[in-house]
């Protein structure tokens, strides 16, 4: 049996390394490749356990998956449906988020479980039922027992201006110590274009738009800055969608704030635990929290930047009937002759 496996191994990675060298390459942001596969850039370090996830991953009818691109709130959103979906099985002064990471509660299948392993022990990779995994792959490449079952997704998604500079400085952290920094300019012209690991982004958005349009019942999807402005209404409508409503007595004990609360970027942010330690794709814990602010695009993009996004998402939006919330900040950048730009694309708060 030993040996079979060995062979089988062997199998796939000739299997593997011939792919490759087929898919269309580019540089990536922090010093290693992206490959074009199945429609989005997909970074060499998570292809083959993409491809294994894809290929090998059952899913069960009681599963609920958190599907995110890469810097639109996925953090925020593990602790926030972790300890919603489980707070009936700890006591309110057990909070697991002390003890452990969002990441290490709410694991990625492609960046965790089948990053060195094809056959993944999923069965012991949640705590509790159901089991709730993470995944940053776009709706279209989802195995087909994920988009054909009864399971559960939830979807986060965040202004692109705001996206782009949380990935481009969360990315200068991560870059290759040999190489130079990627400056604003070249990771704009990059993000223009879609190339960026799970890229481009309004493909993989509009993706899980258009699909929880057609099925809301299996997709809630969630835009950041309203999660931000209320967090309250869209965690209980969070809790409703996981079939975990908050009841009566715990609205009368707080519930809802209290969770809010242990779960705000702020909290998060300075507990021990997210202060050291790594994630099993070997990044440090403390590098997954910056600010979480809205608006904070307006202190790092050009006017150039931002009109030449304002065309760029006029047209990928364009009668989807997705729209993004921004600072106010936008104004100061985006007015000419009394009009806003990004109208009726993108609405101010």
């Amino acid at each position: 049996m030993f040996s079979l496996t060995q062979k089988m191994e062997k199998s796939w990675e000739n299997e593997f390394q011939e792919l490759v060298k087929t898919l269309p390459k580019e540089d990536v942001w922090i010093g290693s490749h992206l490959y074009f596969y199945k429609g989005f850039w997909c970074p060499a370090l998570v292809l083959k356990s993409f491809i294994s996830f894809q290929k090998n991953f059952q899913a069960f009818a009681s599963d609920v998956i958190l599907a995110t691109f890469p810097k639109c709130g996925t953090t925020w959103l593990k602790a926030l449906a972790y300890i919603t979906l489980y707070r009936s099985q700890f006591a309110r002064d057990e909070n697991p988020l002390l003890s452990s990471s969002p990441h290490q509660l709410v694991r990625f299948l492609e960046y965790d479980l089948y990053l060195n392993n094809p056959f993944p022990d999923l069965q012991n990779a949640c705590a509790y039922e159901p089991r709730l995994f993470a995944t940053h792959v776009p709706s279209a490449s989802l195995p087909t027992s994920i988009t054909d079952s009864n399971s559960k997704i939830v979807y986060i998604c965040r202004n692109p201006l705001d996206m782009f500079i949380s990935l481009w400085l969360f990315s200068t952290k991560l870059r290759d110590n040999n190489l130079r920094p990627l400056s604003p300019d070249e990771a704009f012209d990059k993000f223009y274009h879609g190339i960026y690991g799970f890229g481009p982004f309004f493909e993989h958005v509009l993706g899980y738009w258009k699909a929880s349009r057609e099925n809301p019942n299996k997709i809630l999807f969630l835009k950041y800055e309203d999660l931000m402005e209320d967090t309250n209404s869209h965690l209980k409508s969070l809790a409703m969608f996981l079939g975990v409503p908050f009841t009566e007595d715990e609205g009368k004990q707080g519930v809802v704030p209290e969770i809010v609360k242990m779960c705000s970027f702020e909290n998060l942010k300075e507990l021990e635990v997210n202060k050291k330690g790594l994630h099993a794709s070997g990044i440090p814990n403390t590098d997954f929290f910056r600010k979480g602010e809205v608006g904070d695009w307006s202190n790092h993009l050009t006017t150039s930047m931002v009109e030449r996004l304002e065309k760029l998402i006029q047209e990928k939006l364009n009668n989807s009937g997705l729209t993004f919330k921004l600072s106010r900040k936008l104004q100061g950048y985006c007015t000419r002759q009394n009009k806003i730009y990004f109208a009726p694309f993108i609405c101010l708060f």
